[in-house]
């Protein structure tokens, strides 16, 4: 009946159709949104009442013969308006319920890939409304890449300029030789990004920006050369897939131009956590750069990978000096760099993850196995151009983002999981949408719900079809046979 499965929920025979919604106060921008989904008036003596109560994300849900109730805090009412909204999909009859609701796990996130292929503010925007039907609640921009620059910063110009901008693509995984012969780019204005923030903050979501270092940094060295390793070599935007040798350098300039980013990227972004990327970050430069051969006799540091963790740890203090998290993907966290204030994006193997808790971090289970949406959904009929594994709707939803073998210590370390959407491949926002969901619907699953049974998720999915078809059409063919 209601996608994610809520923790309680008791139907009775007969349904109810509300004519108006009543709401003040705190309650009045969850009953704006829900004006937003169906076609009600404000009015005192409305028969949906939406009222503020209690913490945190817990709501409940009330529909009876003589109305409807939603009580809330101000973000569990935003939960509730997308559960009445799921049960109204079918028209203005509503079912008779009661459902007392809360989420398992506090961040349920998807990550968009921006940097590889540009998507358009309205796609953005469109995936906000998506993922909130859901309760979703966390959007990750991946904002920056070597293939190309998107978050615009007033003191680096070049960034989006020349950063932006690529002359080509590759055609096909990394090593291809193919290219397309055509120019790609684009960047946001901080209008955008405000703005998109503030209309997910509507919804209960959050928007986490994500600023790639120490690698994957080529788009950033194409515009700013002297921030590298080899400051007079001339570097064009990448128009590779796969890992560039090209890393920022660790001379004090480098860190001058990261905190005046970041600065700028905490004036656009109030989330709590900022991720720093932190992944694939081969030392070969640093191994020959006179830069880096510097820095390690300063540092005191055994050799050139020990500036890897340095690096995250350097930046990582700046933001913990700013009062934000910073957040890497698991191949960055480092027990002699990163600080105990950062969380880790375990996107590898949930082991990884149990290291981390170990040494005091807090996780994002991310594991590509489960979570990468880029991957393709079946081993036939699938668009060209995608990694070879298969990540089916049903590996989604089977992702338990808290292994079982964790004791309660480990487990409570544990944010919750996020989906991943890469788009070397993905060219536009039809075909991402096509690939988001319905996963999306069974990550939601897995990340708000304790309760949860394979063949009853299927149940409500095809039963849902009809409302996934609406908000998402592009989407992939459900096949729940």
């Amino acid at each position: 009946m209601i996608i994610p499965k809520p923790l309680h929920l008791t139907r009775s025979p007969g349904s109810y159709r509300p004519a108006a919604i009543a709401a003040t106060g705190d309650a009045l921008p969850a009953a704006e949104l829900l004006r937003t989904y169906v076609d009600l008036p404000l009015s005192a003596d409305g028969d949906v009442v939406l009222e503020t109560s209690g913490e945190g994300e817990a709501y409940t849900l009330s529909v009876t013969p003589s109305g409807i109730h939603l009580r809330g805090s101000t973000t569990g009412l935003l939960h509730a308006v997308q559960s009445l909204r799921q049960l109204m999909s079918h028209g203005r009859d509503v079912p008779l319920v009661e459902v007392r609701d809360e989420p398992r796990f506090a961040w349920r996130g998807v990550m968009l890939d921006v940097a590889r292929h540009f998507q358009p503010i309205s796609y953005l925007y469109r995936l906000v409304d998506q993922i909130a039907l859901y309760k979703l609640n966390v959007l990750h921009l991946h904002l920056t890449d070597d293939q190309g620059w998107r978050m615009p910063i007033d003191r680096y110009p070049a960034l989006t300029s020349t950063g932006a901008w690529r002359t080509e693509s590759m055609i096909g995984p990394a090593g291809s030789t193919t290219r397309d012969h055509t120019p790609h780019g684009g960047a946001y204005t901080k209008a955008e990004m405000r703005a998109l923030v503030a209309h997910a903050a509507s919804r209960g979501i959050t928007v986490v920006p994500e600023i790639e270092m120490p690698g994957h940094a080529r788009a950033a060295l194409a515009a700013y050369p002297d921030l590298g390793n080899f400051p007079s070599r001339a570097l064009p935007v990448w128009t590779d897939w796969g890992v560039s040798d090209a890393l920022f350098g660790v001379q004090d300039h480098t860190f001058t131009f990261l905190h005046d980013v970041l600065t700028e990227v905490l004036e656009v972004f109030p989330s709590p956590h900022i991720h720093i990327g932190g992944d694939e970050c081969p030392t070969t430069e640093w191994q020959t750069s006179p830069l880096a051969a510097t820095r390690i006799a300063a540092e005191g540091l055994p050799d050139a990978a020990a500036l890897h963790g340095w690096f995250l740890g350097r930046i990582s203090e700046f933001l913990v000096s700013q009062g934000r998290h910073p957040l890497c993907w698991d191949d960055g966290e480092n027990p002699h760099g990163l600080p105990l204030s950062a969380a880790v994006m375990i996107w590898r193997d949930p082991k990884h993850g149990l290291e981390a808790v170990r040494r005091g971090h807090h996780l994002v289970m991310a594991p590509f196995r489960n979570t990468y949406l880029d991957y393709p959904q079946s081993s036939a009929g699938e668009p060209p151009g995608q990694p070879a594994a298969v990540v089916s709707l049903e590996d989604v939803y089977r992702n338990d983002p808290l292994p079982a073998e964790w004791d309660e210590e480990c487990a409570a370390r544990v944010l919750g999981t996020q989906g991943q959407l890469w788009t070397e491949f993905v060219k536009t926002p039809e075909h991402a949408e096509y690939l988001a969901f319905p996963r999306l619907c069974a990550l939601a699953e897995s990340a708000w719900s304790v309760d949860r049974s394979w063949p009853d998720f299927t149940d409500r999915l095809s039963a849902h079809a009809p409302m996934l078809a609406q908000i998402a059409p592009h989407h992939r063919p459900l096949d729940l046979a």
